[in-house]
């Protein structure tokens, strides 16, 4: 494994095997978090830094706030696996991975200690400002890969995040009753819901059928945006805080 410098100046290198170009020479423009969902930090890093895993990231963020580099950020990590995001299925070469070390819900979703995440803010302004990277292009794993994947987690604080300057959120909507669309549903309020989705940058087609794939997205949208209860069903808490992020994007909020 070739040593390197570092990119971030808070992080010390252990280099990793698993990486390679970015494809058609794409610079990245988008951060994706993700949870390392094994037993111990320590586990995680040797999985990251073996040639046999296959997978890997630019930055691994112990609990106590210890950040590593594994590869260069010029180098294609391979951390998303088979994701899209706003028309882009190759996420691994349009992106910086960070992973977290966190056993996430395998490990009954343990809280992110302050200090960990104070360093992920930290990191992820600085490749933000670095790149020009768009607030609202730091994702989350399950956001570009929803279904096959649910790190971060509905526990990670991307409230305290957007605080620190990372991100794009607002407060999302108080849930109360009301009428909803779920499962099995059709029709054009299905795809207006599909429409939306699809405009932040989920992978989602229009067709108006309420389907598994639609769930899915839906649950990983609550999980992102509105983490208080995350069941698939799009309610008007769901609806209208997807609404207001829309929004609030820079193409839109400008018109």
């Amino acid at each position: 494994m070739t040593v390197f410098s570092a990119d971030y100046a808070g992080a010390s290198v252990i280099p990793s095997p698993n990486h390679g170009d970015r494809l058609g020479g794409r610079r990245p423009d988008l951060i994706l978090l993700h949870y390392t969902g094994m037993g111990t930090a320590d586990q995680a890093l040797a999985w990251l830094c073996n040639e046999e895993s296959q997978v890997s990231s630019h930055y691994f963020v112990y609990e106590d706030g210890r950040l590593l580099q594994l590869v260069p950020e010029e180098r294609r990590a391979w951390h998303a696996g088979k994701s899209f995001w706003a028309g882009e299925d190759d996420i691994n070469s349009c992106s910086i991975g960070i992973e977290i070390a966190n056993a996430g819900h395998p490990g009954g979703l343990p809280d992110f200690p302050e200090a960990q995440i104070n360093a992920v803010a930290q990191l992820c302004r600085d490749c933000s400002e670095r790149w020009s990277i768009a607030p609202e292009r730091v994702l989350a794993h399950s956001d570009v890969a929803p279904v096959r994947k649910v790190d971060p987690g509905e526990n990670f604080p991307w409230h305290n995040l957007y605080l620190d300057g990372v991100g794009h959120w607002i407060e999302p909507t108080q849930i109360r009753g009301g009428r909803f669309f779920q499962y099995g549903d059709h029709g054009q309020p299905v795809e207006a819901l599909q429409g939306m989705l699809a405009l932040y940058g989920y992978g989602i087609e229009v067709t108006g059928e309420f389907c598994e794939k639609t769930k899915g997205v839906v649950e990983a949208f609550q999980r992102h945006f509105r983490p208080s209860l995350i069941d698939g069903a799009a309610d008007f808490s769901t609806i209208d805080t997807l609404h207001r992020l829309l929004g609030a994007l820079p193409k839109f909020s400008q018109r």
